[in-house]
């Protein structure tokens, strides 16, 4: 009995955990135009406003996101890239993992993220 009342607190305690999205992840998207199937995405959290910015890799220059949103485990943010209009969504499936995608006038791109290790100093 005693096992069953702890499992029970221990499952209550895992569900009311709320994911944070806030850090820099590492997203493949193998169908995406070449240039742009990898790169970092970073999440931020600032004066009570979320704010993304994403690089593809080989890339240094940094790409802002427009009306970051995260409700409900979803991030959601508008990027131009090249002169279009992309709109990502991705849903945090645990702590350091999340899938989504990337939609535009082609069509949807599925996107997998991980997020990266911080150095610990």
């Amino acid at each position: 009995m005693l096992l069953l009342i702890s499992m029970y607190d221990l499952s209550a305690q895992t569900a009311g955990t709320k994911k944070d999205p806030v850090g820099k992840w590492k997203f493949e998207a193998p169908y995406a135009p070449e240039g742009y199937t990898s790169g970092t995405i970073d999440l931020g959290f600032a004066e009570n406003k979320y704010s993304a910015t994403i690089a593809f890799t080989g890339s240094d220059y940094k790409i802002p996101g427009e009306n970051v949103k995260f409700e409900k485990d979803t991030v959601s943010f508008i990027v131009y890239v090249e002169g279009t209009n992309v709109t990502i969504t991705l849903k945090m499936a645990d702590a350091t993992k999340m899938e989504g995608n990337a939609v535009y006038y082609e069509g949807d791109i599925p996107l997998t993220l991980v997020r990266e290790e911080t150095k610990k100093e």
